[in-house]
């Protein structure tokens, strides 16, 4: 095999708990694409993850071979990657001395940088590498072979990061985030294995499962852009599971894997509740409140209804001719569900699609949520337990009488598509022959679903916060009052109609006369805010109908 030398490196600047910023890309399945030809103006195409100064360049090539089986090597990225701009201010030019300083200073810095890593420094002994096969900015990739041991004579693919190009401590930090990242999440039959990573004196080398069949995107074009549903279901499945486990939880390895989610060089942990604020990803997936600069783990499922979107019908949801029009589209326009194909998708399909594209990321749907859906509710593929459960039992439990009434009047409302989900995850926490559950099965829910990265996040705060479990049971019936998001209830077409039935129930059982005051309290406002409740309140000092929907999810 021909030798493949190392040449340059990623800069980023992220940090948290789940890793986002993921490509996707199909396994080899034999198939001979070795004519593919650029998509089309105007057609989906997502063959680079984006660069942290353009949306378009990828400074982290796919660890996967350009070419090989005729495939290119990246794919989506359902999770945003940076695109901030690196303009300086316009302060005037500096003065001749100055930048003599900054420069000194500078070069400095470059000497002074610790760029040893501790990974194993015999890298030529233990694998052999071949022909160049991807390329960006800042790394290349390369084919190669293991020399000896389990991975003797085994196809791989190896990321090559070049030390001269490290400039800053941050850049050192990204590529440290990125072999920590793979370690942490390799395993799941979705995610790329991670086997090993070396260093020498001029590089670092990422040792990694070799995937040669191609982008996703690719895939969807070779089919002339458009996939059946079924099809699209059994894609979306894999990428729903595999998101859940980078946000939550573990899997036990499977190797038949028909896709692949990769490179995580521009990924980062978030902890539960962590708020991101870096404008990031490819122009054409990111989310609005990326736009916005505070976001999470629901920019993700944004992607995945992105996704979806062109899996359906061949086209993107937002398009314009420029970065700059297509943020306009994410942030103000709707997609288009009228024009053909859309007349002929199903009514499940479109709702599918429609909660995980809501501008506002509380009334998305998580992956939990979405595998219960019923456009893919199916017995074929595991519910996992949903970390949105915890916090909201969390916050029902610390909750007022009140609006733990509210609450338990809207889930007697609930339809048996919204139960399917609760009774799911009730049974995950596997409640006692009494039909309970206690702090201790959400404790052991929790522990057979940790990871490494669940341990460093703030989980255990939220189990501390449920402590009142500990001196009581919750039975199934409360469970649903405690683990319901009225956010997400208000994205639900039949949402006005399921308000209603709650509203009655309310009326029986939990609505009674309450002051502005206190209404003001039992919402945290001041009295700049009395004029407004007062409109929520019946001339008997009730909560309106009005008044119960306003009410409900202001917690």
């Amino acid at each position: 095999m021909g030798q493949c030398y190392g040449k340059t490196i990623p800069t980023g600047d992220t940090d948290g708990f789940a890793a986002t910023t993921i490509t996707t890309t199909v396994a080899s399945d034999g198939e001979d694409r070795s004519s593919h030809t650029p998509p089309p103006h105007g057609t989906p195409s997502v063959k680079t993850t984006p660069s942290r100064s353009s949306a378009a360049n990828s400074p982290w090539p796919s660890p996967y071979p350009f070419g090989a089986g005729g495939a290119t090597p990246s794919g989506v990225s359902p999770s945003p990657a940076r695109v901030h701009s690196q303009e300086s201010p316009r302060e005037g030019p500096i003065p001749e001395d100055a930048a003599t300083v900054v420069a000194e200073e500078t070069e400095h810095q470059h000497h002074s940088l610790d760029k040893n890593f501790g990974y194993n420094k015999n890298f030529g002994a233990k694998y052999e590498l071949g022909k160049e096969v991807g390329k960006g900015h800042f790394g290349h990739t390369c084919y190669a072979k293991g020399r000896k041991g389990e991975l003797k004579d085994v196809p791989l693919a190896v990321k090559i990061i070049s030390k001269a190009k490290m400039t800053t401590a941050i850049s050192i930090e990204d590529v440290r985030r990125e072999v920590k990242i793979l370690k942490a999440l390799s395993g799941h039959k979705h995610l790329v294995r991670f086997y090993d990573a070396c260093e020498d004196a001029n590089n670092v080398y990422i040792i990694m499962e070799l995937c040669e069949g191609g982008e996703l995107l690719d895939r969807i074009l070779s089919k002339g852009g458009r996939y059946t549903e079924a099809e699209a279901k059994l894609i979306i499945v894999q990428i729903l599971s595999v998101v859940h486990f980078v946000i939550f939880r573990g899997c036990p390895p499977n190797e038949d894997a028909d896709m692949k989610l990769i490179d995580f060089g521009l990924s980062d942990f978030i902890r539960p509740d962590e708020r991101l604020n870096d404008i990031v990803g490819s122009a054409y997936y990111v989310a609005p409140e990326v736009l916005h600069r505070s976001y999470s783990v629901e920019a993700d499922i944004w992607s995945i209804g992105v996704i979806t979107y062109i899996l359906l019908c061949g086209s993107r949801p937002f398009w314009a001719r420029t970065e700059s029009g297509i943020f306009r589209a994410v942030l103000r326009a709707d997609p288009n569900f009228e024009d053909m194909p859309w007349p002929s998708v199903s009514p499940h399909a479109k709702d599918f699609v429609k909660r995980l594209l809501n501008k506002d990321y509380r009334k998305r749907m998580t992956a939990a949520q979405a595998l219960t859906h019923p456009w893919l509710r199916s017995e074929s593929h595991p519910i996992p337990l949903d970390i949105l459960v915890y916090k909201l039992v969390k916050s029902y439990l610390h909750a007022s009488p009140f609006k733990r009434a509210a609450l338990k009047a809207l889930s007697k409302a609930l339809t048996e598509d919204e139960l399917v989900y609760l009774r799911a995850q009730f049974m995950l926490l596997e409640p006692s022959e009494d039909g309970r559950v206690s702090l201790e099965n959400f404790r052991k829910g929790l522990a057979r679903n940790a990871t490494e990265a669940m341990k460093m996040s703030r989980v255990p705060d939220i189990l501390h916060a449920m402590a009142p479990l500990s001196y009581r049971k919750m039975d199934f019936e409360e469970f649903c009052a405690a683990a319901i998001s009225t956010y997400q209830l208000e994205a639900v077409e039949n949402w006005e109609q399921i308000a209603s039935t709650a509203f009655e129930h309310f009326e029986q059982e939990g609505n009674r006369v309450i002051s502005v005051e206190e209404l003001a309290r039992e919402l945290n406002v001041g009295p700049t805010a009395h004029s407004m409740l007062r409109d929520w309140l019946r001339s008997d000092g009730k909560l309106s109908l009005l008044g119960y929907t306003k009410f409900l999810p202001w917690f």
